[in-house]
């Protein structure tokens, strides 16, 4: 008798114990969740002046808040998702500004400069865009002919944009003998926010908005995979990821149906 008494006080102990550290390993995951998405690339460089606020119950995240720019509600959807832990995200991030139309011209000029925002072949805090009745004027200054060229290319392909005028200029560049181009010092960023902003990437270019594909980041190594319609397809999608900030290599497994 008293053995059974000490084995059902035992257990009870057990279980009990249980009980109590199982909310807590789950507070302390849902806090590292947090944590962590604070500290990525994402979060640090493009949604730093957002309010946004989040809360991580059981690997559900909600995020809560406003944000300056449209793109910038996907962007911290996409980060988020990513992170280890997380079991799904509801995001119910509004824009800042509720009086956007958008199939306004600052609505396209706004998709126009986010576009721009994660390539790192343009010099997107350079470029100055404008537009009127769907087409889209970029001033500013390029590097080189070979970059203006690509940021009218890549202007032309966001949903809505009509006609695009490069009015840049290439800036002359002299390198004194012994000197580099630019000393800048490249910043490391996360698997994590690669992944969110190569899915941002080819969401908001109208050639590869409609692929169904899987991104996967490792050690800056992108793979992709999933169907493409085409061949020229699934080489755009290629193109447009490894012009992303971070991206050090990418391997291409679309499939052409």
């Amino acid at each position: 008798m008293k053995k059974s008494i000490c084995r059902l006080a035992l257990m009870a102990t057990v279980a009990s114990t249980f009980l109590v550290n199982t909310p807590l390993f789950a507070t302390e995951a849902d806090d590292r969740i947090e944590a962590s998405a604070k500290q990525t690339y994402v979060f640090r460089t493009y949604l730093k002046d957002d309010n946004i606020k989040m809360q991580s119950k059981d690997g559900l995240v909600t995020l809560t808040g406003t944000v300056a720019d449209p793109s910038h509600k996907a962007l911290a959807e996409e980060t988020v998702s990513g992170l280890p832990g997380v079991t799904g995200v509801q995001n119910t991030l509004v824009d800042k500004d509720t009086t956007k139309d958008t199939k306004s011209d600052a609505w396209l000029i706004t998709k126009v400069k986010a576009t721009l925002l994660f390539h790192k072949n343009v010099n997107a805090s350079g470029t100055e865009v404008s537009g009127q009745n769907g087409t889209i004027t970029l001033g500013g200054q390029a590097t080189s002919a070979a970059q203006k060229d690509l940021t009218g290319e890549y202007a032309k392909d966001v949903e809505g944009v009509k006609n695009v005028t490069n009015e840049m200029t290439v800036a002359n560049q002299t390198v004194k003998a012994g000197t580099t181009k630019t000393d800048a010092v490249i910043e490391a960023i996360d698997d994590t926010s690669i992944t969110a902003m190569v899915k941002t990437t080819l969401l908001s270019h109208r050639s590869t908005s409609g692929l169904k594909t899987m991104v996967e980041t490792k050690d800056g190594v992108v793979t992709l995979t999933g169907k493409a319609k085409t061949g020229a397809e699934k080489d755009l999608a290629g193109k447009y990821t490894s012009d992303v900030h971070g991206v050090k290599d990418v391997r291409n497994n679309l499939i052409v149906e």
